[in-house]
């Protein structure tokens, strides 16, 4: 392998150095060995000189026992030197108590296990060893002080300089078995504060002064009783070596002395006092804790205030209950049974003055009356930088007491639209008056029953956080015809559009007044009331309808187009637009007045056009112009007689909501002619005839006499007769 293949060079090393050490402390000096060949586990071998040409003195060896030099092998025995092996190619030299005779050059020697010799097979270092001139003159604090006075820690630390070393102050206290480290400074000029005294440095409380020719200042400002205990100092010298690491070569713990603190107790005087008393409950109330003739308050020190209720003798058990506190830092700490009442705001303490503090009830309760009582805290800094109480004093107790009003309602239901006609819309307001009741919810339920013995209906409901529901007894479909609102802040507001027959009755309202002990509790009842009764009555009143019908000419061709009128009237409580609609039929006969009458055409009332079948070569179309009028097309008019229109309305009821069928309805009967011009119709005709006569004849004058002269001549020449009077005859 790579170990035993020869191609490695052995490198050993120790600790960097000059190692510089005080007579008497310990000293501890690695070695290790790398890039080696053989057993995994090296062996090493330390030897010294106290200078670099002196004589090499063999000092311990980690695989031969009798390897040390008569000098040293008692120390060695004794175990003041030892060589300890921390890994298999790595040891540690430790002299436990270092002596001047042991400064010199040190060397790490590993017997070589590699198959060929290469690298280096040890390693050198400087230990110097200076005397111990450390010296560590703390100055006797007084044993006794007041309380919140300064403390000055004076501790002077020297050492004679013979080689480059630093020094460090550290200052403590002992209360007990423990040390707390208030602050330490150096090596190297660097301020280190203990955590619980961090606060307190940053904010001037403790403070460093460095003096001269060794001389440490400590001074810890307003003292207080958690100062107290037994304060030191340590003084440390440093050296810095080449690794970059600091080395605490020696230190001195010297106790400073026991200090004391003699508390002084703030005093001070309390008043209680009401600001505003209430009346009755929901009042406002407000209570204020004066503190006056305020003496030895530490500097710096500040108040807290705690209130405290105690119920009426008689009513709940007489124990105090924390309202709730402000601390030194201005805090609030809630009691738990007003937890909810102050995170609310219904119930507040505030700090107005520096020596005023209040308690304020926005709405106050029967369970508020009792006995008030305030105490007032002082607090002042601990050596912590936290703020620790020293005293309090409790005011006298304040009766708050009123006469309990129990609280009343009324509602008045008033008719603000009258209902005359179907259709038409109804609305009423109920209007709240109270007493003793302060500020409160209200919650409606809109009822109705149809007579004064019958059932009572629920229309709608409003609950006093205003949510809004309908009753078992609406008609889903009509949902949206009914508004119930608040108009007013003690008013409300029922309407109900597009009245029927069904609706007639009985409404008013039945209100309830709710409070609440603070925000975000559950509502509590406090009364409830019902309103007078308004009634909804009317009779059903529908629309009258009128039928006409016209034509533009009474006369007509065979060619032309014919159009009948068929035009409807609205009278009454006319019906919107889109609540009417009309069945439509069309009838004819061919005598003036005539019994007997065949239907053309019809249009029902959702626009469906069906045409009748019948004997004749026109046809027809409807038309509707607008919603009151229909037009009858006839097309290539053939027959002559009376035309008439048939109606049936429909139209939305606004009393019963549903479609209602009217009375048939029929028309005067207008009679149509169709006129048949003779000889306007024969003129075409007749020269039609004529002129293909006249053509034929020529035609067939013409072929006669062509054929004749063609087909007929005689071509041989026959002698005239003499014999006249033969031919004559002939003739």
């Amino acid at each position: 392998d790579a170990l035993n293949c020869g191609c490695l060079a052995r490198v050993v090393t120790v600790s960097p150095g000059p190692l510089i050490r005080v007579e008497g402390q310990s000293i501890s000096i690695r070695c290790d060995v790398r890039d080696y060949g053989g057993p995994r586990e090296q062996d090493f071998e330390w030897v010294m000189s106290r200078d670099a040409s002196g004589t090499r003195i063999k000092i311990i060896s980690t695989f031969d026992a009798s390897y040390s030099h008569p000098s040293l092998s008692k120390r060695v025995a004794s175990g003041d030197i030892t060589v300890a092996r921390l890994e298999d190619s790595e040891v540690e030299l430790k002299i436990t108590e270092v002596k001047l005779q042991d400064a010199g050059l040190y060397w790490c020697q590993t017997p070589s296990t590699d198959l060929v010799i290469s690298g280096n097979y040890e390693a050198q270092v400087q230990l110097i060893v200076i005397p111990n001139t450390l010296k560590v003159s703390p100055q006797t604090p007084p044993p006794v002080i007041p309380e919140g006075s300064d403390l000055t820690l004076s501790c002077n630390v020297t050492r004679e300089l013979t080689q480059s070393t630093y020094l460090s102050v550290t200052w403590s206290v002992k209360r007990g078995t423990t040390s707390e480290e208030i602050l330490a400074f150096g090596p190297q000029g660097e301020v280190i504060v203990g955590a619980k005294f961090a606060r307190r440095f940053a904010d001037g409380g403790i403070r460093l002064v460095p003096g001269r020719n060794g001389l440490f200042e400590l001074v810890i400002t307003k003292v207080t009783s958690s100062d107290e205990g037994i304060y030191e100092c340590n003084g440390t010298e440093w050296t810095h070596e080449n690794g970059g690491k600091w080395i605490k070569i020696v230190e001195s713990l010297k106790e400073m002395g026991t200090v004391s603190i003699t508390p002084t107790e703030p005093n001070f005087t309390l008043n209680l006092e009401s600001i505003i008393s209430p009346q009755g409950t929901s009042e406002r109330m407000e209570l204020a804790c004066r503190v006056t003739n305020i003496t030895h308050l530490p500097p710096g020190g500040r108040i807290g205030v705690n209130w405290e209720h105690t119920a009426l003798p008689g009513g709940d058990p007489q124990n105090a209950h924390a309202i709730g506190s402000l601390d030194d830092q201005g805090n609030l700490l809630p009691g738990s049974i007003y937890s909810d009442r102050l995170k609310s705001g219904v119930v507040s303490l505030t700090r107005t003055q520096p020596d005023t503090f209040k308690l304020q009830f926005i709405h106050t309760q029967e369970v508020d009356m009792g006995l008030y009582a305030c105490s007032v805290s002082a607090w002042t800094v601990n050596n912590r930088g936290n703020f620790v109480k020293i005293s309090e004093q409790q005011s006298s107790p304040l009766t708050v007491q009123w006469a309990i009003k129990r609280p009343s309602l009324n509602v008045m239901a008033k008719n603000i639209r009258v209902v005359s006609v179907g259709g038409a819309t109804f609305e009423m307001s109920c209007i709240v008056s109270t007493e003793n009741l302060g500020d409160v919810g209200y919650s409606v339920l809109i009822q109705s029953q149809e007579s004064l013995e019958s059932s009572v209906r629920t229309i709608m409901t409003l609950s006093p956080d205003s949510v809004l529901q309908h009753g078992g007894a609406t008609d889903p479909n009509r949902r949206d015809n009914l508004v119930l609102a608040k108009s007013g802040p003690a008013e409300f507001r029922f309407r109900l559009s597009g009245v029927q027959l069904s609706d007639r009755g009985y409404y008013w309202c039945d209100i309830t007044a709710w409070t609440k002990q603070q925000p975000g509790q559950a509502w509590t009842k406090a009364t409830s009331a019902e309103s007078n009764k308004i009634r909804i009555d009317f009779q059903e009143n529908g629309p009258s309808f009128s039928i006409a019908i016209q034509s533009d000419v009474s006369t007509v061709y065979p060619w032309e187009t014919a159009k009948l009128e068929c035009s409807l009237g609205v009278s009454g409580s006319s019906p919107k637009t889109d609540d009417l609609a009309y069945e439509v039929r069309w009838f004819f006969t061919r005598l003036r007045g005539g019994e007997t009458t065949t239907q053309v055409a019809s249009i029902d009332r959702f626009g469906v056009v069906r045409k009748e079948t019948r004997n004749s070569s026109s046809d027809v179309s409807i038309e509707r112009k607008d919603t009151n009028t229909y037009l009858l097309n006839i097309h290539g008019t053939r027959d002559t007689g009376e035309y008439h229109c048939v109606t049936t309305p429909w139209y939305l009821s606004a009393s019963t909501g549903a479609w209602t069928e009217g009375a048939e309805l029929t028309s005067s009967r207008i009679f149509l002619t169709v006129r048949f011009a003779v000889w306007e119709s024969l003129q075409l005709p007749l020269l039609y005839g004529i002129s293909a006569s006249i053509g034929v004849g020529l035609f067939s004058l013409v072929f006669g006499l062509v054929c004749a002269h063609c087909c007929c001549r005689n071509t041989a020449h026959t002698p005239r007769s003499r014999n006249k009077l033969m031919d004559l005859e002939m003739d």
